[in-house]
């Protein structure tokens, strides 16, 4: 990624609530990840749908884009550098041209992401807490096969949907198309939706989420020592390896967080979320 586009791309960002960004992972490394998730799938019972959580433990090979160098700096702009993985998280939706409902969920209806009851409103408005970046791992460059819908700018206005049946549009939906190895950024207020599968080709898209460290991630309380075998320093802020002292987690020193070096925003900010 050309670094000189990132303020521009923040400024988008922020606007529509989400990125498209093309040919992210070369061919070889989306290879790698579908051999990765055929091996995962292969230890699963059949079914029409799956949602795999806490991935990267799965596979080194979906380890692998937890400081992934093309998203990494452009999320930094984002979000800040006091950041975390936060969720990783595949999503396999096979052709079900009868809109049959699976127990592992074959299309999800609208909503943002986040606990229940929900994070607070204010004004009707949802803050963004954390940003998830969607590898696109199979051939989506068209509508109708089970892309994710999304409503561009519903993040930073008050929004609601008149309806949940997601075969019907929504007023200013698009569905984001896209080919294996693009990726697509959207913050977890963003309002959008997992469209049925009426085609005759498998969805296959990963998830990695990243929040600031102060909050809870939801793959696992701590990382495992398998994920921080060999971890750069990167890598470690991004597992919660900074300080034995939690407090350090809201006002960490900058030889904790070495992302730091990567943000060229307002330092009174550092990002995004806060």
């Amino acid at each position: 990624m050309n670094l000189s586009s990132v303020p521009e791309l923040v400024r988008q960002f922020h606007e529509d609530g989400y990125l498209l960004l093309k040919g992210i992972l070369l061919p070889e490394k989306v290879g790698r990840l579908n051999a990765a998730i055929d091996s995962i799938i292969a230890e699963q019972p059949d079914s029409l749908a799956y949602n795999i959580y806490n991935s990267v433990e799965r596979h080194e090979e979906i380890a692998s884009l937890i400081d992934e160098p093309t998203i990494l700096p452009l999320m930094v702009q984002l979000l800040g550098y006091n950041i975390q993985l936060h969720i990783s998280h595949l999503t396999i939706r096979r052709p079900n041209p009868q809109g049959e409902t699976t127990s592992s969920q074959s299309f999800i209806n609208w909503h943002q992401d986040g606990p229940h009851p929900q994070f607070p409103r204010l004004g009707g408005v949802t803050s963004a807490y954390y940003i998830k970046s969607c590898y696109i791992l199979s051939d989506m460059s068209e509508p109708n096969r089970g892309n994710t819908k999304i409503v561009p700018g519903s993040h930073n206005k008050p929004f609601q949907p008149d309806h949940q049946n997601v075969d019907d549009l929504l007023p200013g939906e698009i569905q984001v198309c896209g080919e294996p190895g693009d990726v697509f950024l959207f913050p977890q207020n963003l309002w959008h939706a997992g469209a049925p599968n009426r085609s005759n080709y498998t969805r296959r898209q990963l998830f990695l989420g990243y929040s600031p460290i102060w909050m809870r991630p939801i793959d696992y309380r701590t990382a495992s020592d398998k994920l921080l075998q060999g971890a750069s320093p990167y890598r470690k802020q991004l597992l919660g390896v900074i300080d034995d002292n939690p407090f350090k987690y809201y006002v960490p020193s900058d030889s904790m967080v070495p992302l730091k070096q990567l943000y060229t925003g307002d330092p009174g900010t550092g990002g995004y979320a806060h």
